[in-house]
């Protein structure tokens, strides 16, 4: 049973700018350390197809998908927040970058492979039901996780969000939603200054204060995400690899390291063993230091894939 090594040309087109930190090098860095590594041979590669209105409906409302596709510039650039930025090329990235995620949940629930990795951009996990903000557009994750629900009659599905930044999009679209179950943590206070305050029996948010890092990073895991995992019992686990909590990251003020990531995938694939029958689904959220984003991305995927 493979990895899945799921991406696609369009995600390389979106570009905010000369000196925007979610840049298309991101997708390089991943693929180039994967290759170095002699890794990017043993998975299984598919390109994205592009996630569909119904699927989109899900998470997002009918009249915001209206207004991005609307947006959509043909030449230039348009802002949708400070942040977030559409060229030419954005809006089909972004088509894409949901798809991806997609593909991955019907691949491990057909059973082709036992888990998925989606090398996308634009990212998604601050993408609101009806905001774009944080780089993010549609919130892929949780596209995933809702046509788990929807199309393979799931009832109890995970996401485990490291990023650095908190998950305000997939907590805002699946905070009424019990049979969604987000472990999340980050940095606070921080950008998008949410989540400390927020959460309930099925969102788990865990701040990390800024200085924090391996020590309280899994501490945080095995106290509190791991727990409340083994009693919701998951039949599929999503994870929100954000790699921006590396302290060679100048994004953000946590201090993980490369061995962080590979750990606490271990850590999620056990559970997945016990409870998922091994199935994960892997997407690329935040990471800007391209050196750190392509060890730890590469520690993440070696993990995953057991080689």
């Amino acid at each position: 049973m493979q990895t899945a090594y799921i991406t696609h040309p369009l995600c390389l087109k979106h570009d905010m700018g000369a000196h925007h930190p979610e840049c298309p090098a991101r997708i390089h860095a991943v693929e180039d350390q994967l290759i170095a590594s002699g890794l990017l041979g043993y998975l299984q590669h598919h390109d994205a197809p592009e996630v569909t209105r119904e699927q989109l409906l899900r998470v997002h409302d009918a009249v915001y998908l209206d207004t991005i596709a609307a947006a959509a510039p043909k030449h230039g650039t348009v802002e949708l927040d400070g942040d977030t930025t559409m060229n030419p090329f954005t809006y089909l990235a972004a088509l894409r970058a949901a798809g991806a995620v997609v593909m991955a949940v019907d691949l491990v629930m057909a059973q082709q492979v036992e888990n998925a990795f989606c090398n996308i951009r634009p990212p998604g996990h601050h993408a609101e039901k009806a905001r774009a903000m944080g780089f993010c557009i549609f919130n892929n994750v949780a596209v995933g996780a809702a046509h788990a629900l929807a199309a393979h009659g799931l009832s109890r599905v995970a996401i485990a969000d490291f990023d650095v930044h908190h998950g305000n999009g997939t907590e805002d679209i699946f905070r009424d939603e019990p049979r969604v179950m987000l472990c999340s943590t980050f940095q606070h206070p921080f950008y998008p200054y949410s989540g400390a305050d927020s959460g309930n029996e099925h969102i788990i948010n865990v701040p990390l204060a800024a200085g924090a890092g391996s020590t309280e990073f899994r501490e945080a895991v095995t106290q509190r995400w791991l727990p409340a995992l083994e009693e919701f019992k998951p039949e599929l686990l999503l994870i929100s690899a954000g790699f921006d909590a590396h302290r060679e990251d100048d994004m953000s003020m946590l201090r993980l390291l490369d061995s962080d990531y590979a750990w606490v995938t271990g850590q999620l694939k056990q559970l997945a063993e016990k409870h998922c029958q091994k199935r994960i689904v892997s997407v690329l959220e935040g990471g800007y230091e391209l050196h750190a984003l392509g060890r730890s991305a590469m520690a993440h995927i070696k993990m995953l894939s057991g080689l």
